[in-house]
């Protein structure tokens, strides 16, 4: 059984604080099963978008998982804006998390080849 979207992000922004990072919630979306965006910002204020992997990434031995790609990399604020803005228009039920860790994005989510 998959956890719920805001257990997930509870639970994540919890580890990222316990870390000695930071971590908001730019958007809550639906509580049980919304998708979730993860923001990564870096040292110079780039910051990596990371969205939920396809289905047909999922692995058959770890089917519950949540997993990530790389959407894009090296945004600046205005065009994660944007991002948002149609990510919205399509689904109106995602979160947004930010995180700063100063660490990789591996260490805090797992990410699939797209």
């Amino acid at each position: 059984m998959r956890i719920t979207s805001d257990l997930w992000v509870s639970a994540l922004v919890r580890r990222v604080f316990a870390d000695g990072g930071f971590a908001a919630i730019r958007r809550r979306g639906a509580r049980e099963a919304g998708a979730v965006m993860v923001l990564f910002r870096k040292p110079f204020g780039e910051v990596d978008l990371f969205t939920p992997a396809p289905q047909t990434s999922y692995d058959a031995a770890r089917p519950h998982e949540r997993q990530f790609i790389a959407a894009k990399t090296a945004l600046q604020d205005a065009d994660i804006d944007q991002i948002i803005e149609r990510e919205l228009r399509f689904d109106s039920d995602i979160w947004v998390v930010e995180l700063e860790t100063g660490r990789a994005a591996e260490d805090y989510i797992t990410l699939v080849e797209p």
